[in-house]
């Protein structure tokens, strides 16, 4: 029955053409876009049935008579399209195709050039822009279902990344876009065809903030975190990949934070961290004894920097969210500030930010307390008010937050 249910969403969903315009030619015209309610929008990854393949779909609430979904659960959250139960005109859009949506990113629409496409890895479902013509070019990473179900799955947008509306001449478009601010070329480190989304400003392989020394990875060169992914190397806090690269917008997990954490206390404080080469017993009933990070993980954990979940479960290879990364930092913080003789308590150092999503989270308090202890709680992307505190964790943050720790105590 579940499987004829979604063979029968997956048939409706994609008869639904999105009301778009005529087939414009991007010689003739140039497409600009407007910001749209975030709350207003779902993106589903739709499991075709006897198979690893997804269908795309977004959804847009237009009005509030009736509701186009239900989400519930988490880790993937499962999306009930209820818009299939009843004449949602007027109520809800639909977009299923590339008539109704694409990228745009740095100011420029990519929807000629990149395809959105869904592909599961491991136990989740990754949303990717990539250029069919071109496999050479790397996939560009928009975001996820941090979780595997057989039903409909909200896609969570990585950060930096967002919706907008498709205008022209002010006007808006039945078509809408998966936006990042920053350019293709940026994203990719320069590994981009030219005149894709390329950097009108080019790329010197210096810090555009004036700091003109070699940098350590070529792909850094305009992140906006640059400097404190420079200090987070010098300090021993993380490294880059075996192609030379450090992919700062990759995401990163719970393991992997936690060795960052680790190797950051044990090498920047002057003591002599007792981390035990390997582990007898488990320290967590899903982290194996021979798993790289088992050592790392139960030190973590027998000096309370970390904590794993309600179930009993750490979840090693999961993506860690923004409002964890302070958790994490902030009882590494008065864990360091220990081994400093100070009392564990965390002094503000600046005034606390007020962020506008997250006053209803449960991590509404430390990531207040974190903005005041050096900014180590920043709103996403450096701009705006929005801390994102659910969205995932990219590398380039996590090292700038750590950095931002260390110095804390330090100071």
């Amino acid at each position: 029955m579940k499987k004829q249910l979604t063979h029968k969403l997956i048939t409706l969903l994609a008869a639904l053409i999105p009301l778009g315009t005529p087939s414009l030619s991007r010689a003739q015209f140039t497409f600009e876009s407007a910001e749209v309610n975030q709350r207003n929008f779902v993106i589903m990854a739709v499991p075709a049935t006897g198979s690893n393949l997804y269908q795309l779909v977004m959804v847009e609430q237009v009005s509030n008579q009736r509701n186009c979904w239900n989400e519930s659960g988490s880790n993937p959250a499962r999306i009930d399209p209820l818009l299939l139960q009843f004449d949602f005109t007027g109520i809800c859009a639909r977009y299923v195709d590339s008539n109704g949506y694409s990228i745009r990113m740095g100011g420029q629409d990519l929807g000629i050039n990149y395809s959105l496409n869904l592909i599961q890895r491991g136990n989740e479902v990754i949303l990717v822009g990539a250029d069919p013509l071109n496999p050479r070019i790397p996939q560009v990473e928009i975001g996820r279902t941090n979780g595997l179900i057989s039903t409909p799955m909200k896609v969570n947008l990585n950060p930096g990344w967002r919706i907008t509306r498709r205008t022209f001449q002010g006007q808006p478009l039945g078509h809408v876009y998966l936006t990042n601010n920053l350019t293709l070329s940026q994203v990719l480190g320069g590994a981009v065809d030219p005149g894709i989304g390329a950097n009108p400003g080019g790329n010197t392989g210096t810090n555009p903030g004036g700091n003109t020394g070699p940098l350590p990875f070529p792909d850094i060169a305009n992140d906006i975190y640059v400097n404190e992914i420079r200090q987070a190397v010098s300090l021993g806090l993380i490294s880059g990949f075996e192609d030379n690269t450090f992919r700062p917008l990759n995401t990163l997990t719970r393991e992997q934070l936690v060795s960052i954490i680790v190797d950051g206390l044990s090498k920047n404080f002057g003591v002599n961290i007792n981390l035990p080469t390997q582990v007898v017993n488990r320290p967590y009933p899903d982290v194996e004894v021979n798993r790289w990070s088992a050592p790392k993980i139960q030190w973590a954990r027998d000096n309370r920097i970390i904590s794993g979940y309600d179930d009993g479960r750490f979840r090693p290879g999961q993506v860690v969210t923004r409002a964890e990364l302070m958790a994490v930092q902030r009882r590494a913080a008065e864990y360091a500030l220990t081994l400093r003789g100070q009392p564990a308590q965390l002094a503000p150092k600046q005034t606390p930010r007020v962020f506008s999503d997250t006053s209803t989270h449960w991590a509404n308090s430390l990531v207040t307390q974190m903005s005041g202890f050096c900014g180590v709680a920043s709103p996403l992307n450096e701009t705006g008010t929005f801390f994102a505190p659910d969205s995932p964790t990219q590398r380039n943050y996590a090292a700038a937050a750590t950095v931002r720790m260390i110095n804390c105590v330090r100071s």
